[in-house]
């Protein structure tokens, strides 16, 4: 699965040094430095960086791996003493990114424990630490790759975003971080490059106390620091700007020397709740909390406060009009509308006179004989009824019909359920197995991309999905829709005892088999089988270019499953 995608990269960015405790007028770091950028912010990182001057980056290259694992594939980052990378995990065939620093560093002791304190945290709302381990003289931290997110930098891009989606932002960010915090961990960079949202439309956060570790970073009020920062993270979803006076992140800073003003004084139109709540969490050092509400300092305090707000609701949905429809010049009238003002009188078409020449002559008595020709045939056919009518008739024998060959025609089963069936703990897309039997055509599930292929095996047995139809009844026949067609296709029926993925499909009652190029699938079994749940597996997928999801590779979507008895 080595998707390609730069939203999704945990790219260790070097905006925003200086903690955001600082004060309101201050800037909390330009935003602009790029991947390469090896100058400390402050005079405190300065020193840091001078501890650990002597230190070099460990030499290594694309097609380097580690732990005869990990390939890496591509470096985003290469700063003080430590390096980011994009690479492939070849046990389980899927992307992920990596941090490297070389063991002697300073920094490599606090980094590996960070990793390993938010590896057991094990929340899904930030992105998870998958290993971390010193080896070669080299120390390395493995995290998730999530190729369908978007940076909220890149989100701000396009403008503001919407008042439900600012809400849902501050919701599920300030949970996770308050969650962190219970466990006894940070962030200290929580900014629009650490907060990704999925293509669910859930929010997540890296880096959690990992990309801290990597510069050095240490706070005495760690959670003011992390309060404050989600308050900047919502200050700039409602209004496009940076809190404070200097660019960052993309964003443009306030105007000088006009402090921390809320942000419905910068924007016409922003939701009043959402900026009062943003100066809730970002009034500090001096600076009046917004309408005499008092401050959030921590983010227990900030979730507390989003739940006295009103929910918001997500917007109606827009509906355009259809074009107007386009009049011929065969049809009259204007069915309401103005008439259009002719620029000029159309022309008289005027008919051709008869047929008066030899050749016009002949015509017509040709066509006059025909006529005559023609009564005189209808003449004879009548009287030859009439003379018959009074004819003894024969009585005609009926031949039974033979319906012997007829099949009866087979019922489709309604499914009242489905689960995404991932027996080795690895689902591709659990949220969207909804969109296999909601009779769109046009949505779908998806798997993920693969590198090698058409058989998935022997590093995914397969991906598929488990459904239920209620109650048992005789399944013989499923018809299935794809999205991309190839090389080959292979579909496999079994029969399963429940919902659950902790089935293998080998210990499974198998009804049928399939393979196809095209985008459908009918597999047909030699005699029905009576079950309720029935698991659609997919061992062979063909190689289709990339999309919006994923980048080329081996993979397949289902779009429709009917299964009839």
């Amino acid at each position: 699965m080595a998707d390609r995608s730069t939203a999704a990269v945990d790219v260790a960015d070097t905006s925003g040094e200086e903690p955001l405790t600082a004060k309101a007028g201050a800037s909390t770091g330009d935003g602009k430095s790029r991947e390469r950028e090896t100058a400390p912010q402050s005079r405190e990182e300065t020193d840091r960086a001078g501890s650990s001057a002597t230190v070099s980056a460990p030499e290594l290259h694309s097609g380097h791996k580690l732990a005869r694992r990990y390939r890496l594939e591509e470096c985003l980052t290469r700063l003080d003493g430590f390096s980011s990378w994009r690479a492939v995990d070849e046990k389980l065939r899927r992307a992920v990114g990596v941090h490297l620093l070389p063991a002697d560093h300073p920094r490599a002791r606090s980094v590996l424990a960070a990793a390993r304190s938010a590896a057991l945290l094990g929340d899904p709302r930030f992105v998870q630490v998958l290993d971390a381990v010193e080896e070669d003289e080299i120390v390395y931290v493995v995290h998730e790759w999530l190729p369908d997110a978007t940076e909220l930098t890149a989100l701000l891009a396009a403008g503001p975003l919407e008042a439900h989606d600012v809400y849902q932002l501050a919701q599920q960010i300030s949970q996770a971080m308050a969650a962190a915090h219970r466990e006894g961990l940070s962030h200290l960079r929580l900014n629009p490059g650490a907060v990704l949202r999925t293509s669910t439309g859930q929010w997540r956060v890296r880096g959690l106390a990992v990309n801290a570790a990597l510069r050095g970073i240490d706070v005495d009020s760690p959670q003011r620091t992390d309060t404050e920062a989600i308050g900047a993270l919502l200050y700039a979803a409602l209004t496009q700007r940076w809190p404070y006076e200097d660019d960052a992140y993309g964003l443009s800073g306030l105007p000088k020397g006009m402090g921390l003003i809320a942000p419905d004084q910068v924007r016409a139109g922003v939701h009043r709740g959402l900026s009062e709540l943003a100066m809730r969490a970002l009034a500090n050092d001096g600076s009046t909390a917004s309408r005499q509400e008092s401050p959030c300092t921590t983010p227990d305090e900030l979730v507390r406060a989003i739940a006295e707000m009103p929910r918001i609701r997500p917007p109606e949905p827009v509906f355009t009009a259809p074009p107007e429809y386009q009049r011929t010049s065969y049809q009259q009238g204007s069915y309401g509308r103005p008439a259009p003002h002719a620029a000029q009188t159309a022309p008289v078409i005027v008919p051709p006179p008869p047929l008066q020449s030899r050749t016009g002559k002949a015509l017509k008595w040709g066509v006059a004989a025909l006529l005559i020709a023609a009564l005189g045939l209808g003449s004879w056919q009548l009287a030859d009824a009439l003379m018959n009518r009074d004819a003894p008739q024969q009585p005609e024998t009926s031949q039974p019909v033979d319906t012997t060959d007829e099949k009866p025609e087979i019922a489709t089963h309604k499914i009242t359920g489905a689960a995404e069936y991932a027996p080795d703990g690895a689902p591709q897309n659990a949220d969207s197995v909804g969109n296999t039997y909601d009779g769109d055509s046009s949505t779908y599930w998806r798997s993920r991309s693969f590198v090698d292929g058409p058989r998935l095996a022997p590093y995914k047995q397969g991906v598929g999905i488990v459904y239920d139809l209620g109650a048992e009844k005789d399944v013989s026949t499923a018809s299935i829709g794809l999205r991309y067609s190839g090389d080959r296709t292979t579909v496999e029926l079994y029969a399963a005892d429940s919902l659950s993925s902790g089935t293998p499909v080998g210990s499974m009652k198998k009804i049928g088999t399939a393979t196809t190029r095209s985008t459908t699938a009918k597999v047909e079994a030699k005699e029905a089988v009576k079950t309720r749940y029935v698991v659609v597996w997919l061992t062979h997928v063909p190689q289709a270019p990339g999309d919006q999801y994923s980048g080329s590779g081996y993979k397949q979507a289902i779009t429709d499953v009917k299964l009839r008895g």
